[in-house]
């Protein structure tokens, strides 16, 4: 069952940072109009954050698991650059 949670949690993050990338490519950013009744507007900023933080949020997510997945196979390997 924890795989299953884990592979969705992956899918719905890929997912995330996908829309993050293409938001910017998605609408005008210099006419107002074209994200004025998305959320997080009218403002750019605010439609930016709404549409591109959660991509953010879920990228540093999965690097800092996949970062501590390889500390830990490296400690449980007596990896020599631990020092072990």
């Amino acid at each position: 069952m924890r795989h299953v949670v884990l592979v969705t949690a992956m899918i719905v993050g890929l997912y995330l940072v996908g829309r993050a990338v293409a938001e910017p490519f998605v609408i005008d950013l210099g006419d107002p109009a074209s994200y004025r009744d998305d959320w997080g507007g009218p403002s750019l900023a605010g439609v930016l954050a709404v549409h591109c933080g959660p991509g953010l949020l879920a990228l540093g997510l999965m690097v800092a698991a996949v970062r501590r997945r390889s500390a830990r196979a490296r400690a449980s390997a007596g990896d020599p650059r631990r020092g072990w």
